[in-house]
């Protein structure tokens, strides 16, 4: 029996890999790690933290926009700064714009002009200007809960009323339908 646990303990001595560490375990990786970065003496670390003391920490405020405090007076020229997003409009019928011209059925993205003192609505579809549509300024805001808004409402049997609204104005447009 003691023969057998002579035998069991020799070859379990040889069959396991022992290893010694002759340093530490930096050692190991050379002079560079597995992301490529040399490693860092203690010295250069404290340098390092030395020169971070002096500077002023940057303010973390997320109501700072470009170095100014964002108030409700700099609100409009916060939005303007914004890059604008088209509103866009489904027209379920064909709309007659002059005599001749047809608005077909389709979805467009409307955006708004004011020219001259005169408002404009122009119509887009893949960034060719379809329509260019006169309309009339109004103070009121119909009801929206967003600033960027066009909407086509029924008006009666045989014209509709597309309203539109964005942060320069708000204004509406009747339309005769095609028959």
């Amino acid at each position: 029996m003691r023969k057998l646990f002579f035998i069991l303990f020799v070859f379990l001595l040889f069959s396991t890999n022992l290893s010694y560490a002759e340093g530490d375990l930096w050692d190991n990786f050379g002079d560079t790690n597995v992301y490529g970065q040399k490693p860092v003496t203690d010295e250069e670390f404290e340098k390092a933290l030395e020169s971070k003391k002096g500077k002023p920490k940057k303010p973390k405020d997320r109501l700072l926009r470009n170095g100014e405090a964002y108030q409700q007076s700099n609100e409009t020229q916060f939005l303007n700064k914004m890059p604008k997003e088209l509103p866009i409009l489904l027209i379920p019928l064909n709309l007659e714009l002059q005599e001749d011209a047809i608005l077909p059925v389709g979805h467009y993205q409307v955006s708004g002009e004011k020219i001259d003192g005169n408002i404009y609505m122009k119509f887009y579809q893949a960034h060719n200007l379809l329509a260019n549509i006169k309309a009339t300024e109004t103070n009121s805001d119909f009801n929206e809960e967003e600033i960027n808004f066009v909407k086509l409402l029924p008006e009666n049997d045989s014209q509709v009323k597309i309203i539109y609204g964005s942060v320069d104005f708000n204004a509406y447009a009747l339309v005769n339908i095609a028959r």
